[in-house]
């Protein structure tokens, strides 16, 4: 009867960290090796070929609770730009904010924060809404105090390109996906960019949710908030 609780308990523990290809790479401090891809059209439903050239990393849940949903997120780079894929389990959709650059992180929101040269404390910080707002901007962060700059020029080369898609089972809501390009042209002046083979980044990937209160996914914990940069992970392009 042992034998079969652990088998039980083995097999639970193993769907967990494999929901839909999900790996346990998630709080070591290892760094994230980023494959390289060619380019390709974002639709929204992460299902163009080119992510399964790289799996999905668990992003895990501050403050554990009630709220246990799963969020994964996967990431690739190519000549031009880095792609980022969200995968988000939920039950109900927040997106009341019709517009792009607004306060996007006071409803369902995904984010992923760039900090190419450590020399220098600026970053790049992206969110996506689940109707497909965007919120791109740079951010000057001097020992706590930081704010966003929005992009100059924001138009053809500079823009990003991004898509999303909500999934349902009849009028329920289960999921919803995002999907992101962000072009380097964007990025300048930032140095180290764009990345070459072995180049380091610091980087973290987020998810907010309001389904009940504030509900934080990292991939790296942070400590008062998300723009704690000293503890961002380390990505290495392949």
């Amino acid at each position: 009867m042992m034998r079969k609780i652990i088998r039980c308990s083995c097999l639970m523990a193993f769907l967990f960290l494999n929901w839909n290809g999900l790996i346990a790479q998630t709080n070591n401090n290892s760094p994230l090796l980023v494959k390289k891809t060619k380019d390709f059209t974002l639709t929204g439903t992460g299902n163009t070929a080119n992510w399964n050239n790289t799996e999905f990393v668990k992003l895990s849940k501050k403050d554990p609770g009630s709220l246990n949903y799963h969020s994964k997120f996967k990431i690739l780079y190519s000549d031009s730009g880095i792609y980022c894929l969200y995968v988000s389990e939920d039950a109900k959709i927040t997106s009341t904010l019709k517009e792009d650059f607004a306060d996007l992180y006071n409803e369902d929101v995904v984010e992923a924060f760039f900090w190419p040269d450590e020399k220098s404390v600026i970053y790049f910080e992206y969110e996506l809404s689940p109707t497909n707002y965007e919120l791109p901007i740079l951010v000057p962060n001097y020992k706590g105090k930081f704010l966003g700059w929005r992009p100059w020029h924001y138009e053809n080369e500079r823009k990003t390109r991004h898509a999303t898609s909500i999934q349902k089972q009849g009028e329920q809501v289960q999921s919803w996906t995002a999907e992101f390009f962000i072009p380097y042209t964007l990025l300048n002046p930032l140095q180290n960019v764009p990345p070459i083979s072995g180049m380091k980044w610091r980087a973290n990937f987020y998810r907010i949710d309001y389904d009940q209160g504030n509900n934080y996914w990292t991939w790296q914990p942070t400590r008062l908030n998300f723009h704690d940069y000293e503890k961002f992970g380390t990505l290495i392009f392949e």
